[in-house]
């Protein structure tokens, strides 16, 4: 929160004219209905998601007061090469070296849980578009608006990694949500952008990349 609030205080003394401002759909907590759009009322259930609304909150302040334009990009799960699952890494990144490596692998709850995956290239090309005049002033979702169970993306991270489809099952983790997906329709009107990776042709990418990185 104090990092964002320092880059809007030095746009402004520098004369800057937009800052754009990641968010994550953590902010929408347990939704009434998937996909989610970018006018839901904002939920936040976790110190990390209530920073991302007030980082937002004080965007929208330097835009009031200062003229200082933005534009608020809320990401799904972002994945693709150069994430590792060391420290706040995300499950492809983690199920990928654990596959390649032959060790076990392991998912939380039964599986059903539900995932929004956008690949990394798509969400670069958001945040391009996104610093023009296009957008000021708007939250706009980067993602797919589709769901991926838990275990359907193991098989998936499996088969691009031609490694067995056998996972271990753990107790759910406290706080987990059961289902998120986000709806990107108005960001293909606000900035001409649609997500264009699928995500069996982004995992094999992130495979590939992740063979290479040994």
């Amino acid at each position: 929160m104090l990092g964002t609030a320092n880059v809007l205080e030095a746009a402004r003394a520098a004369g800057g004219r937009k800052i754009v401002f990641t968010s994550s759909c953590a902010v929408y907590g347990v939704p009434d209905a998937l996909p989610v759009p970018p006018d839901a009322e904002l939920r936040p259930a976790s110190p990390y998601a209530a920073s991302k609304v007030s980082g937002e909150v004080y965007a929208q302040t330097y835009r009031a007061l200062h003229g200082v334009d933005f534009t608020t990009l809320t990401l799904a799960n972002v994945y693709g090469p150069r994430q590792t699952p060391e420290g706040e890494a995300g499950v492809v990144s983690i199920f990928t070296d654990a596959l390649l490596d032959g060790r076990p692998t392991k998912v939380y709850g039964d599986g059903t849980q539900t995932r929004d995956y956008v690949y990394v290239l798509d969400v670069v090309d958001a945040f391009a578009r996104a610093v023009d005049e296009r957008g000021g002033g708007l939250r706009l979702n980067v993602g797919t608006g589709l769901q991926t169970t838990d275990r359907e993306l193991h098989t998936l991270v499996a088969a691009a990694a031609a490694a067995p489809d056998d996972p271990e099952f753990a107790a759910p983790r406290l706080g987990d949500l059961p289902a998120m997906a986000i709806d990107p329709g108005p960001t293909r009107g606000a900035l001409g952008w649609t997500p264009r990776t699928a995500l069996p042709d982004g995992l094999a990418e992130t495979v590939a990349w992740a063979r290479e990185r040994r």
